[in-house]
């Protein structure tokens, strides 16, 4: 069978910017107090990931260092962020039961329970489309980790399947599939904080890949592997901080 995405990584610029991405996150991997204090960073980077992609669907970016989180954008993102390792199974097995795991995590505070909550919308192919996707993701498709990881993405930003916080459950999703691609295994960089500083040109770069054309899905996939470039360098400071006198 033939790989669907494959032909993305003949499109312009896409092969080099994989290449730099995958180099950046090995690189990081291999930090010394990465070897054995990951587990530590890796939270630091779940909660920084986690505030980062609140912000750019609304969410205060202050979390109180006592007490719980009064923004319902904010706390939904932090949920989710805890549940990512426990659903990494079912991510690479059912992912849209995974998908609809992290929606009711993420929008718990924001639309009532009920059919919203968890359940995708109809209408406009959004079923047939998230269909493939999980298919892909399941399996269907041997894309490298930075490729995939911009698809799934970029597919649920277009799509927006859900009633709420649908930028919260794409960025979380991307995240799932860079650790179970063996792209970035144990979620150590942070590229939500480069999407977040560069929040027109993410949405930007978004909009053209939702249209479909090859220079939109060239710059977003582009884009992407840019971010976790510099989400690789997020990941160095923490590392190193984690070792600061």
């Amino acid at each position: 069978m033939t790989d669907p995405l494959a032909p993305l990584l003949d499109l312009p610029g896409v092969a080099e910017a994989v290449g730099r991405a995958r180099e950046a996150v090995a690189e990081v991997h291999r930090h010394p107090t990465n070897r054995r204090g990951w587990p530590a960073t890796s939270a630091e980077a779940s909660v920084r990931a986690a505030r980062a992609s609140a912000v750019l669907d609304g969410g205060d970016p202050e979390i109180p260092e006592e007490g719980g989180v009064s923004d319902p954008t904010t706390a939904g993102a932090l949920r989710v962020a805890e549940a990512l390792g426990p659903l990494l199974a079912t991510w690479e097995r059912a992912p849209m039961q995974a998908l609809a795991r992290l929606h009711v995590l993420a929008a718990a505070d924001l639309v009532p329970e009920g059919e919203e909550l968890g359940r995708p919308r109809g209408g406009s192919g959004v079923a047939s489309r998230l269909d493939l996707l999980a298919t892909l993701v399941a399996g269907g498709s041997k894309a490298p980790g930075p490729v995939l990881a911009a698809v799934v993405h970029g597919e649920l930003l277009a799509l927006r399947p859900f009633a709420a916080a649908n930028g919260v459950v794409a960025r979380a999703a991307a995240r799932l599939t860079t650790i179970q691609t063996g792209l970035d295994p144990k979620g150590l960089a942070v590229p939500e904080v480069f999407c977040m500083r560069q929040a027109q040109r993410y949405r930007d770069s978004a909009d053209a890949f939702a249209l479909g054309g090859e220079d939109g899905v060239a710059g977003w996939i582009t884009f992407c592997c840019e971010a976790l470039v510099a989400g690789a360098k997020e990941a160095t400071g923490i590392a190193e901080a984690a070792v600061a006198p």
